[in-house]
């Protein structure tokens, strides 16, 4: 399932991976406690490399496709209906295990709750 709006950004081995992701920015204005709902999607055979949740705890949702996302070094299925969760300063990575069709996701961030 294709979630497109508008004009992706293009991002080339982002964060030091590997491939291209188009990201499509999906809020358009202020909803709080949500900062950023992004529909994603990543080349065939590509990732997305080590990052740091630094601001905001977040949400990766499968759509289509088959890859993997590590959380803190702990590697978890992303296929369509698998909800990854990111605490703050928590470590992310991305892989689409497929070589044939792009990994398609949802990213969601809100406002942490527990902040002061």
């Amino acid at each position: 399932m294709r979630i497109e709006k508008g004009n992706p950004a293009v991002q080339n081995d982002l964060f030091g991976g590997r491939g291209e992701v188009r990201v499509w920015n999906l809020l358009h204005q202020a909803a709080g406690p949500f900062t950023v709902v992004l529909s994603c999607a990543l080349s065939p055979g590509g990732s997305v490399g080590r990052h740091v949740q630094e601001h905001f705890p977040e949400l990766v949702i499968g759509v289509e496709g088959e890859g993997e996302a590590s959380v803190d070094g702990q590697a978890t299925r992303l296929s369509p209906g698998d909800v990854v969760y990111l605490p703050l300063r928590s470590i992310l990575t991305i892989e689409n295990r497929s070589n044939d069709a792009p990994l398609r996701y949802l990213i969601v961030k809100a406002v942490d709750a527990s902040a002061p």
